[in-house]
């Protein structure tokens, strides 16, 4: 960290960031090996209730209570058992395929078998090659490949079973997935606020927020992608906020390493976040992009086979899965996903006018569900309200690059990466996902498409926190925010496949219900 002599409470932030930092990390791990799925009363129907029927004049949940007491496991939603099925048949079966469907041709007499039919791991989230009556994850299948790898070392070495040693093998691969780049993603967090943040209570905001204050921590308890995109779309961008140029990030580093490692370095994690989140895709573009335009023949020669590694991966691993390059997402509509039984045939049901409870089939005017996406029940901005602190920030960069591009003043990468964060958000991943669905995501604690996002509002929280340091009310303002964030994060207290607080607050008074 860039913190000189002259600076009088550069020692004061250290020992903050070090305490701060260590409490998140012991948070995500104590909720990683305490995680035990827990069936809460208030998700199934009472026995006076019938199938969608009245309750006390309200929908009540169908689901029943189970006749006899389930199996614990750390797994959590369909979202996470999807991919779990799909790391124990990886390396126990040596294939994708995790359940098939016997005489699939003849719907009065098929036969459901396999790991993603066993209660332990029973989801939604599969799809069914028609041609063939094989099951498998609707997820890509990177993410899990990889995690294979990780299995089939603890299954060689230690003899662990997902199955029977499911309390040592799920936390061992939770802490390598969530926690341990959350460390590396902390140091680096703090290395940004030292070197761009120019007071303390920026400085202080951003880092507590990438602490305790983004769903990242919800998320730490469960397999997902959402968590190690965001991890990845910092890595990529550090190296190039990091660069000696100082016509590109305003700074210098002696002891950083050669550009040419710093942009393969900065490629491939930005390949990876694309991999982990397609709508990523718009990130890695940008960045390449501006470096081609700074440096073409480093871009090429190392920047892009950085990031082509987990491009070639991703459509690698898909092929292996499916036969096919694209992933199942592109078949959603279709045989693939609406097949005999499947909880995605619901959706011609409700075509036909017949209602459909849950999230998973909201029917709502693209309007209302863009307001909740940003500022609703499953606002970004409304259930992670600190980043309204990063808005200022954002709002003046793009003033400023405007005034300077007619001034001809060289932008920053700095301020680029700041409007890339605008255009990403609107363009490809707001736009992308309320056009294309209307579930929210599913039962989740937060708008999870979002997330990967998270280091870039960071970075923006932090300019925003330098903007209003100067106004002593408007730091209570930014702590109230700041708290009500952290109120959403550990809202959820042990499953962050969870609806938000904001979302069953509208439910219980009334103005909203989706069943």
């Amino acid at each position: 960290m860039n913190m000189t002599p002259t600076d009088p409470t550069a020692n004061l932030r250290r020992t903050v960031y070090l305490l701060l930092g260590t409490a998140a990390v012991a948070i995500g791990v104590a909720k990683i090996v305490g995680a035990e799925n827990v069936f809460e009363p208030s998700r199934y129907a009472p026995p006076t209730a019938g199938e969608y029927g009245s309750y006390q004049g309200e929908y009540t949940p169908t689901r029943g209570w189970p006749k006899t007491r389930p199996e614990p496991t750390p797994m959590f939603g369909s979202n996470d058992r999807s991919r779990w099925a799909t790391v124990r048949a990886l390396v126990e079966n040596g294939t994708y395929v995790i359940g098939r469907r016997d005489n699939f041709w003849d719907k009065s007499g098929f036969k459901d078998s396999g790991i993603v039919f066993e209660d332990d791991y029973r989801s939604i989230d599969k799809v069914m090659n028609p041609d063939s009556g094989e099951f498998f994850s609707s997820k890509p299948p990177i993410l899990a490949t990889l995690l294979a790898g990780e299995y089939w070392v603890l299954h060689k070495l230690f003899g662990w079973s997902i199955d029977s040693d499911r309390w040592l093998v799920i936390p061992t691969i939770l802490l390598t997935v969530n926690v341990i780049p959350f460390v590396v993603y902390l140091c680096l967090l703090a290395c940004l606020c030292e070197r761009f943040g120019t007071t303390d209570f920026g400085k202080l905001l951003a880092f507590a927020t990438g602490c305790l204050g983004t769903f990242l921590t919800t998320f730490s308890v469960t397999l997902n992608n959402h968590s190690p995109a965001a991890y990845c779309c910092l890595f990529a961008i550090y190296p190039l906020l990091f660069s000696r140029d100082p016509t590109v990030a305003g700074v210098t580093d002696p002891g950083m390493s050669r550009l040419s490692g710093r942009l393969f370095a900065s490629g491939f994690f930005a390949g990876c976040t694309a991999a982990f989140e397609l709508p990523a895709t718009s990130l890695a573009v940008a960045l390449f992009v501006v470096v081609l335009l700074w440096k073409p023949k480093q871009a090429l020669l190392f920047m892009l086979p950085g990031m082509l590694i987990p491009v070639g991966a991703f459509f690698a691993t898909n092929y292996a899965a499916l036969g096919r390059f694209m992933p199942a997402y592109g078949e959603f509509g279709g045989p693939w996903y609406e097949f005999e039984g499947s909880h995605w045939a619901r959706h011609q049901l409700q075509l036909q006018g017949v209602k459909q409870y849950g999230i998973d089939f909201a029917q709502e005017s693209r309007t209302v569900y863009a307001f909740h996406c940003l500022f609703g029940h499953h606002g970004w901005f409304s259930l992670t309200p600190v980043w309204l602190v990063g808005l200022i920030a954002i709002a003046a960069h793009a003033k400023r690059a405007v005034t300077d591009t007619f001034r001809r003043v060289g932008w920053t990468l700095p301020m680029i990466l700041a409007l890339t964060a605008v255009l990403t958000l609107t363009l490809f991943v707001f736009y992308v996902y309320v056009q294309k669905t209307n579930n929210y995501g599913g039962n989740t604690a937060g708008l999870r498409w979002f997330f990967w996002l998270t280091p870039l509002w960071l970075i923006a929280t932090l300019k925003g926190g330098d903007a209003v340091a100067g106004y002593r009310s408007l730091h209570w303002v930014a702590a109230g925010l700041f708290g009500l964030s952290v109120l959403s994060v550990f809202y959820p207290a042990w499953n962050a496949w969870r609806s938000p607080w904001i979302l069953q607050l509208c439910e219980y008074v009334g103005w909203v219900r989706y069943g």
